[in-house]
């Protein structure tokens, strides 16, 4: 795999859209300068940062954790195993679906204390018993 014109490094953006992390060039950029992306431990917020042979980046892809180690600063963005090529995964291991979905579902419902917010249903009807609007 050929280098980048100016050798070694890369903009972020621009490795991301490469790496097909993002679909788009803007969606990248967009992300970078939101500060999503940490570039070794530190919130980038340009998207013109450069990255090297080595960097850790970290970023969440829908819900889940994205830890990736650049191991090649790509040419182009080319077909999906040209672009796996470009890093190294570390991500955390994914929860399957239905994991997430039973542990919601087990999980204990809070109860909202009488008198706070906005009274549910029963509690309004329960007052207009007591004043007799029924």
């Amino acid at each position: 795999m050929k280098l980048d014109q100016t050798g070694n490094k890369v903009r972020i953006d621009k490795w991301l859209w490469y790496a097909r992390f993002y679909k788009t060039r803007s969606l990248a950029s967009k992300a970078c300068q939101s500060g999503h992306i940490v570039l070794n431990g530190q919130s980038v917020s340009k998207a013109s940062v450069t990255v090297v042979v080595g960097d850790r980046l970290q970023f969440f892809q829908g819900p889940h954790l994205r830890v990736i180690e650049v191991v090649a600063p790509g040419e182009r963005r080319g077909p999906a195993p040209e672009a796996q090529q470009l890093y190294v995964d570390h991500s955390p291991p994914r929860v399957a679906k239905k994991e997430v979905a039973a542990d919601i579902r087990t999980a204990p419902i809070a109860e909202r204390e009488a008198g706070s917010g906005r009274p549910t249903k029963a509690e309004r009807r329960a007052t207009d018993r007591l004043r007799g609007d029924e």
